[in-house]
């Protein structure tokens, strides 16, 4: 097989193939961050179920305006004013609060003169000026939560108000992390002149449960077909396979063998980007899997674009975007054009400006560490200037 794709092109291909599992748990709404809502979530009651002050003032009937009007009264978040407003008339309100019965308007205190009885106001209102009518942010039974919808702080809020305690959510999906190679030895291990330690499983899972999942590290998988077919079935059991290493083109990679014996269907093998051409996608029956280079930035990079993307779609996700910034770049930056290239850079702390790291290559984790970010140099581009924007994906 030989199917080479754009950066674009191999995002769009995953995102149409991965498909939601349809697994799903209940749990506490306090608990759910982070997680896929598995249900739609509907106003339990017009929202704001009054019509509710936006401006500490006054309210008033905006066809008295402007003039002078008596005040009758006040009223607070958490009270109803008693009487009904008539012309002339105006009551204190602050914020929050419902509006009294035949008032339409509300008029900003420092817009206001106000003597012990009256209220001078010097400039006209419509009415529905500053407050929220009854239902004008949700009407009773409408959607305000949609299935495979993220779960942040503000869906936190959402759930709180219309009375969740508990939520349906789609099950965390299990990715198995199978490392690959015999110069890889473990972490704990001292490692010898000619090995390094399995750092990628490391990240990796790390990567997954950032994103939401529940990794598992396999023990690493051998360069020879019986070690990588017998840890490649079991990684299979999983919702997500993740391969590190072994799918070069080198006279030991022999990953893409090993699938392919076990009846795996290839939907592209190598993607124009850097670090990360070669990246193999692909599935096992109703299992997909990435092999996934082996050097650590390629291994981290690749994750972050793709995987990604396939495992919060596993995971219940309806949208998996990349979120690419723009910054001005610090200094001239020069790229041979055909791949999309995600290089180590820092961001400034307001996000405005960014210069690119120096590094050694995708091996050179200790670079990577120092940087926090990673330029997007486009493929159809080979030079910027100091202060031309260019994207930025944050690390």
């Amino acid at each position: 097989m030989n199917v080479t794709l754009s950066f674009s092109d191999a995002r769009a291909c995953i995102l149409q193939r991965v498909k939601p599992s349809m697994s799903t748990e209940e749990v506490a709404v306090l608990e759910s961050g982070g997680r896929i809502l598995a249900e739609t979530i509907h106003a339990d009651r017009d929202y704001p179920p009054f019509p509710r002050a936006a401006r500490d003032g006054f309210a008033v009937k905006a066809e008295n305006l402007p003039g002078e009007l008596r005040v009758i009264g006040e009223v607070r978040a958490g009270e109803v004013y008693p009487d009904m407003l008539v012309s002339g008339e105006a009551v204190e309100i602050m914020t929050g609060a419902p509006l009294p019965e035949g008032a339409d308007a509300v008029v900003m205190v420092e817009h206001t003169v106000r003597d012990s009885s009256h209220v001078r106001i010097e400039r006209a209102q419509k009415p529905g000026d500053n407050f929220a009518p009854v239902g004008s942010e949700a009407i009773r039974g409408s959607a305000i939560l949609s299935l495979g919808q993220r779960i942040g702080f503000s869906e936190v809020s959402a759930l709180a108000m219309v009375g969740r305690e508990r939520v349906q959510v789609y099950r965390k999906p299990r990715v198995a992390i199978l490392p690959t190679g015999d110069e890889l030895v473990e972490v704990q291990s001292e490692p010898q002149t000619f090995q390094i330690r399995n750092t990628n499983a490391w990240s990796l899972s790390a990567q997954v449960r950032r994103a939401g999942g529940e990794p598992e590290i396999l023990p690493i998988a051998r360069d020879n077909i019986e070690s990588t077919r017998s840890s490649i079935e079991k990684g299979l059991q999983a919702d997500l396979l993740l391969l590190s290493g072994g799918v070069s083109a080198g006279k030991y990679d022999i990953v893409e063998r090993v699938l392919a014996s076990l009846g795996a269907e290839f939907f592209f093998d190598r993607v124009k980007i850097q670090p990360g051409q070669p990246l193999v996608f692909g599935q096992i029956k109703d299992v997909f899997f990435f092999g996934l280079p082996g050097n650590p930035a390629s291994t981290m990079v690749t994750f972050e674009i793709f995987a990604r993307a396939a495992m919060e779609r596993i995971a219940g996700a309806a949208a998996s975007p990349l979120p690419l910034l723009r910054a001005r770049l610090t200094k001239e930056f020069r790229h041979k054009a055909g791949l999309t290239r995600f290089l180590p850079a820092s961001l400034s702390d307001d996000g405005s400006i960014v210069e690119p790291v120096a590094w050694k290559g995708s091996g050179d984790i200790p670079s990577i560490t120092r940087a926090n970010a990673f330029l997007v140099a486009d493929e159809d581009r080979e030079a910027w200037a100091a202060g031309d924007d260019i994207r930025v994906l944050l690390k």
